[in-house]
């Protein structure tokens, strides 16, 4: 490996700078490695450690360090990866607009405050990690992010998220979860690539907006611990959902068009105090994963008996009396799980679910 004069330079400073916090013991330097040509932004695998391709450094990590601050980055000219999280940084590292081959930031865990309006200018950043920081806005220079793949703003305290979202059209996961989010802009529903994950868990929604769901290649979706009480008829267009992820809202039941999510596997609606079920929910042949305990459930859909992948199923803590008549239909359950409900399991239907391969726990 051979770096040039202005690389190596500027490596010698973050070295002198992870020695002074004692994270590189007695006079190591910081580890060098190739970059790994299969990594893709997000991902590098060390802690602390510099990535070279060619002559040039174009990846950085220095992750957990206890740094406030970072020497002037813009001597690694071909930076395309650089990871901070855990930094208790105040500030961004200077001349970090000037890194315009930059593809991925992660200052997850910072101090930040507020972010400079110049991250506008790193016009070629797929991955930004701004989460777990005092932040209550985001400047208006993020929406000009148009080659943003990933964004992460969870466990801050952003308020509000404006309609100029919908800049963002390459979009495919986005991280709001765990801040203070009343309400959603119904740009997110217009956003067409966001199709892997969207997090808005921990957050203060009393309403799944019907613009979001025309989502209709999302996967995965988590509006987990926020203040539910209804979901849109227009849940059922959202033909992509493979997880959905509903638990600690006020649900008190499903509507009839939950049974149009025909990729769905695994629904997750524990402790929102459920007192029915839609006999539509038979219609999820896909499902794997039911899991309803801490509801108010006294009984079950017989049409649960249609779901033939079902493997899993959580019935725990409701007000059941009786066995959920068709369970026994279910050919590929491998766990039923029936505990503090009232009900007594008639132990030779028990024998039964266990000689086919099911664990029921009573």
């Amino acid at each position: 490996m051979s770096l040039r004069p202005r690389e190596a330079r500027a490596l010698d400073e973050w070295t002198a700078l992870l020695r002074e916090r004692g994270v590189l013991a007695g006079g190591a330097p910081i580890p060098v490695r190739p970059f790994p040509a299969s990594e893709g932004p997000g991902s590098l695998p060390d802690d602390i450690g510099a990535y070279f391709r060619g002559e040039a450094i174009v990846g950085l990590s220095a992750r957990r360090c206890g740094l406030e601050s970072v020497p002037d980055v813009t001597e690694l000219a071909e930076l395309e990866t650089l990871d901070l999280d855990g930094n208790p940084l105040a500030r961004l590292p200077e001349g970090l607009p000037r890194l315009r081959t930059l593809r991925m930031l992660s200052l997850y865990g910072s101090a930040l405050t507020e972010v400079p309006s110049a991250i506008g200018e790193l016009a070629r950043l797929e991955y930004l990690s701004l989460g777990r920081a005092p932040l209550t806005s985001l400047p208006d220079a993020i929406w000009e992010l148009q080659a943003l793949r990933t964004l992460i703003v969870a466990e801050t305290r952003l308020r509000s998220v404006p309609e100029r979202i919908a800049a963002l059209t390459h979009l495919d996961t986005l991280d709001l979860g765990h801040n203070d989010l009343a309400a959603l802009p119904d740009a997110l529903g217009s956003l067409p690539r966001l199709a892997s994950f969207l997090y808005l868990s921990h957050n203060r929604l009393t309403e799944v907006p019907p613009s979001l769901t025309r989502l209709r290649g999302l996967r995965y979706l988590n509006v987990t611990d926020n203040r539910l009480t209804a979901l849109p008829d227009s849940i059922g267009d959202m033909q992509g959902l493979v997880e959905l992820r509903l638990y600690g809202n006020q649900l008190g039941t499903l509507p009839d068009a939950i049974g149009g999510l025909a990729a769905l596997q695994e629904l997750h609606l524990s402790g929102n105090g459920m007192t029915r079920l839609p006999p539509t929910i038979g219609r999820l042949r896909a499902l794997t994963h039911l899991d309803l305990r801490n509801n108010a459930l006294a009984r079950v859909p017989v049409e649960v008996r249609d779901l033939e992948n079902l493997a899993f199923l959580d019935l725990r803590a409701n007000r059941l009396t009786e066995v959920p008549a068709g369970v026994e239909a279910l050919p590929r359950l491998r766990k039923l799980d029936l505990r503090w409900n009232k009900l007594d399991a008639p132990r030779a239907w028990r024998e039964e679910m266990a000689r086919r391969g099911c664990a029921v726990y009573v």
